[in-house]
């Protein structure tokens, strides 16, 4: 029993600490089963045994499932459903010992190891830090399929253990005792044990399940009870509202859950089983866990950053506080890095950091802050007007307006202000890093810092690395964003990055269905009915249409300094002509009046009735045909990126689309949403809408060679 440690003291009670060996956290791995079995089989040969306790030996209480192995199960079948069943079997066991039975909790308790807690007669937990209840099966395209839907709704009832198990949020031990999700809360781990003991002596008889127990009913009613009818018939369009029908995992939650209240508890049981095997299988599922689970691993524990030491920056300087400037030292002030921020005028730079009490006072309104937080961010944060108010200083961010000419001013004017060690940023979105860099006195500490807006919601940066960008300074980059509590997608130096180009892509598109005569409502639908956050046309609006067409004009100006065509946006062609026909019609966007939309003062929107100048044609286009040019179309960009080596690995790819782009979550990101619908149908489909659309969607077959090859997975 190397897996489980098993202890028992003079008063008859077993206390099982789980340890499994050579991994950080506990798993259902191959050797929980026969683990499980084994303490299960001595527990009920143990003599005067009186209670068993549930304990950790890691840092968490156990992490659940293992997903390597639920990844790799190909069908639903009886093999595949005899796997779920034996990896439940255990807890129901458990639940059948004539003894009390407590699990003490101290630390995450999520997935499998919360339901570990459920088959349990007690649950107390530790208020210490990380310390969390919950199933979030959801989030990964599964279920709770070792009776967390079953177990939870009982234990809650339907109207509360629905938000719990659709959602799978974490919650924490003073939330979770208020729910009931957990018993009761003890305020370190060394007091689990003996509160659980103490709870146990006091009462030796609790031992069955309410479940189990003549009489049982469900908090809140049954699913007769006019109150839960009610909720049970209002349930699946509320869920469609959220998921869109693209996410089979809630609908399949949904339906056990309400089903389970109708029939046995065993049978309830396999039911369930039955919904996770329907679901490991699917494609939602495969790609959660490839990109949400995997891929924010390989992020997080540094397989795509470069080797070294990590690297704390102790302060910063923002130059520029605009929208961009002001965001970012609100990133910084939460993070409790000091910074200076810049601007030409100070009450500019005053207006800046007034940025950071405003998202304060919402926090305060919604309880999320206090006024003391709010007062120790504002102290992080300096207004300057002076260059030499940030000298020394190890990190200067860089985030005047999108203008070479200006960045190729203030560059070499505050750099030498920098630190020894320290490194310059760059905040741009489309503009060439090598470039700028030669306005730089030393360009191997010169680095693109790109970061969305609004930068408080967006947390993600896209680094930019330029041609003499030294792996120090990308090491630096990728520990000061990480340090700051966004996620680094590290891309090579091109015209618009990643992220502008695939971003680029999503609203020529909108525009190009417009263009062919489809209905402006029918485009705004088909970019829902895809998955995406907001339509085509209304991000458009968002972003403006005067900016995409600066950018326009930024690298025609910078093709004409260099003697170059880059090809930046040459598909575009939508966009170009329509944007500036709008402009000229004073359509800016909604920063600018309207756009796409007219915007009323009480807030609504509508699209703008002129827009049916802009449609060439009056083609019937099929709503399909509309979704997949909008997803097809990021992801042959996405893969363009990739092959050209702008994008250095899948994992990037996927999880940069998602957070900094908006591409379909579901998917689990471009690059993986051509793996799942299969590589040689995607490019099927592909060549099907280049001969119909155009030639943006013409790819050849050596372009899947990367995909095929495998060659880029960082997970």
């Amino acid at each position: 029993m190397t897996d489980f440690i098993y202890e028992k003291d003079a008063d008859g009670i077993v206390i099982v600490t789980i340890d499994m060996q050579g991994q950080s956290a506990n798993t259902m791995n191959e050797g929980y089963v026969p683990g499980m079995d084994e303490v299960l089989a001595k527990l009920r040969a143990e003599p005067d045994l009186t209670g068993v306790v549930f304990a950790s030996a890691k840092k968490t209480f156990f992490a659940g499932g293992d997903l390597r192995l639920i990844l790799a199960i190909e069908k639903s079948d009886a093999e595949t459903l005899h796997y779920i069943e034996e990896n439940k079997r255990p807890f129901r066991e458990l639940e059948k010992l004539p003894v009390p039975v407590v699990a003490a909790i101290n630390g995450a308790a999520l997935g499998g190891g919360y339901e570990l807690c459920l088959a349990c007669n007690h649950r107390i937990i530790a208020d210490v830090k990380g310390a969390v209840v919950g199933l979030p099966e959801v989030t990964l395209g599964l279920l709770p399929g070792a009776g967390g839907v079953v177990r939870l709704t009982k234990l809650l009832g339907l109207e509360q253990a629905l938000p719990h198990l659709t959602e799978g949020k974490p919650v924490k031990p003073q939330a979770a005792l208020k729910i009931g999700m957990v018993d009761a809360v003890v305020d370190s781990v060394d007091a689990l044990v003996p509160a659980a003991k103490a709870w146990i002596k006091a009462n030796p008889d609790a031992h069955a399940q309410p479940w189990d127990q003549k009489g049982f009913r469900y908090p809140g009613g049954d699913a007769l009870h006019p109150k839960v009818r009610q909720l049970i018939m209002a349930a699946p369009a509320v869920l469609y509202q959220k998921t869109r029908g693209l996410l089979p995992a809630p609908a399949k939650i949904l339906d056990i859950a309400v089903n389970s209240m109708r029939m046995d508890y065993d049978a309830a049981l396999l039911v369930e089983s039955r919904g996770i095997c329907a679901l490991a299988v699917t494609p939602e599922c495969k790609a959660s866990i490839t990109t949400f689970f995997f891929g924010m691993q390989a992020i997080k524990g540094g397989k795509v950053r470069p080797e070294g030491d990590h690297w704390r920056a102790k302060s910063a300087a923002i130059l520029g506080a605009g929208m961009m400037g002001s965001g970012i030292a609100w990133a910084h002030a939460n993070a409790g890095l000091p910074s200076v921020l810049k601007d030409m005028e100070m009450d500019k730079a005053e207006k800046g950091k007034s940025n950071t009490a405003t998202l304060a006072d919402k926090r305060i309104k919604r309880g999320r802050m206090d006024a003391a937080k709010k007062d120790q961010l504002l102290s992080m944060i300096v207004p300057a007007t002076e260059d030499s108010a940030f000298e020394g200083t190890d990190l200067i961010v860089e985030a005047v307006f999108e203008d070479i000419a200006l960045k190729e001013k203030v560059i070499p004017a505050s750099f030498a202000m920098l630190g020894e060690d320290g490194i310059y940023g760059s905040n741009t979105s489309t503009l060439p890093i090598s470039i700028l860099a030669e306005a730089c006195p030393d360009p191997s500490r010169f680095i693109g810092l790109h970061f969305f807006s609004p930068v408080d919601k967006m947390k993600v940066v896209e680094i930019i690395l330029g041609e003499k960008t030294s792996e120090d300074t990308l090491r630096k980059a990728y520990d000061y964003v990480q340090q700051i509590g966004y996620m680094p997608i590290v891309v090579n130096d091109s015209r618009g990055f990643f992220t502008s180009r695939v971003f680029g892509t999503y609203l020529d598109e909108g525009i190009s269905l417009m263009v062919d005569g489809m209905n402006p409502v029918a485009v705004e639908r088909a970019g829902w009915m895809a998955g995406m956050p907001v339509g085509p046309l209304a991000v458009h609006d968002e972003v403006s249409l005067v900016l995409s067409q600066k950018v326009a004009n930024t690298h025609k100006a910078l093709d004409d300094r260099l003697g170059v065509d880059s090809g930046f946006g040459k598909h575009n062609t939508a966009s170009k002509a329509v944007c500036d026909a709008m402009i000229a019609q004073d359509r800016g966007g909604r920063h600018y009046g309207g756009g796409f939309y007219d915007y009323a003062a009480d807030g609504s929107k509508s699209l703008w009735s002129g827009l049916d100048q802009f449609a060439q044609g009056n083609a019937k286009i099929d709503i399909q045909d509309a979704i997949d040019r909008l997803l097809y179309r990021q992801a042959i960009e996405t893969l363009r990126c990739l092959n050209e080596g702008v994008l250095r690995t899948e994992v990037e790819a996927n999880l940069g689309g998602i957070f900094a782009i908006g591409f379909p979550a579901h998917t689990g990101g471009a690059i993986q949403f051509i793996r799942g619908i299969g590589i040689d149908r995607f490019a099927a489909r592909a060549a099907e809408l280049a001969d119909a659309y155009g030639e943006r969607f013409a790819l050849a077959a050596s372009d899947f060679d990367i995909l095929r090859e495998k060659v880029v997975v960082a997970a």
